[in-house]
């Protein structure tokens, strides 16, 4: 998400965790992850009303971790991968400011050994 600014950015990040944080909702990514499908065949493994599974699809279309598209009266569904980036994006940011966090503290333990040997 380059060139978007950091509130916006923000904004895209915490839908998109937010829409990940669900059991139901990861579920449902992971069936979408082998092919589009139907709100039916979405819903049937699931023990909740419809109305309420449509609301954990609308969570997913608004934070663009899905897509959907109409015909007739069916609703298919769709994985969208791409918006999957904001995730690795971010954690990938964390590891990185991790990674340099342990570098320096293994510099220090380091010198402190150095310092302990000459002693």
């Amino acid at each position: 998400m380059h060139g978007v600014s950091p509130m916006v950015q923000t904004a895209v990040t915490d839908a998109v965790f937010h829409a990940l944080s669900n059991p139901t909702r990861r579920r449902v990514l992971e069936h979408l992850s082998v092919g589009p499908a139907t709100v039916s065949e979405l819903a049937e493994p699931f023990d909740m009303q419809l109305p309420s599974f449509v609301q954990h699809l609308s969570i997913l279309e608004r934070s663009r971790l899905v897509k959907s598209r109409k015909h007739g009266r069916v609703r298919t569904y769709e994985l969208a991968p791409e918006r999957l980036r904001v995730v690795e994006d971010w954690l990938s940011e964390r590891r990185k400011q991790w990674e340099a966090r342990l570098d320096r503290f293994d510099q220090v333990i380091k010198q402190l050994k150095e310092k302990e040997s000459k002693s």
